[in-house]
């Protein structure tokens, strides 16, 4: 089963969605070892490539999540959810796309301030916009870290209820994910 049913993600979501995860928490990880590295560390040129590199190509694999998810549909929340669950569940990945995307893109104005393309892996590169405002690169990067911060957080939060679902509701909230 490829396509989402009405009671179960289908095998691309499920694909994706782990794929997704598995990338944010590395490339948050890799984000934090690489505030860590000195100019005189092997990885300091190569780190950021590689960082900036995947980030792109999570920005496109969320581009066909989305694509998908309209195509797929989703699967009816379950009846022993309550209104305020379903709410609260369509704004947190709401914002959890969101941030991806906003990280997306404000590391693209940090790696691109300098008026450079972003290459990713060597195979293709993005242009660059430039300098749009002044000090662009430092605001970039704040906004990058707060928003990393926050995309962890919240991603920690959603699967803690997912968890909660599973373990205390013991419905198949989490189940239809795996």
């Amino acid at each position: 089963m490829y396509i989402n049913s009405d009671s179960q993600f289908g095998r691309v979501s499920k694909v994706i969605h782990w794929l997704v995860a598995v990338t944010i928490f590395s490339l948050f990880g890799v984000g934090l070892w690489m505030g860590e590295l000195t100019y005189y560390d092997d990885w300091y040129q190569t780190a950021p490539h590689y960082h900036k590199s995947v980030g792109i190509l999570l920005g496109l694999l969320m581009v066909i999540r989305v694509m998908w998810m309209f195509r797929a549909g989703k699967p009816k929340p379950l009846v022993s959810h309550q209104a305020w669950e379903v709410t609260l569940s369509k704004l947190t990945h709401l914002l959890l796309y969101l941030l991806v995307f906003a990280i997306v893109v404000s590391g693209y104005l940090i790696s691109t301030a300098d008026g450079r393309g972003l290459e990713v892996f060597n195979w293709f590169q993005i242009p660059a916009l430039g300098s749009l405002i002044e000090n662009q690169e430092d605001i970039a990067g704040e906004i990058h870290e707060i928003l990393a911060f926050t995309l962890i957080g919240l991603a920690v939060l959603h699967a803690a209820a997912a968890i909660k679902h599973h373990v205390i509701d013991k419905d198949s909230t989490l189940r239809r994910m795996l």
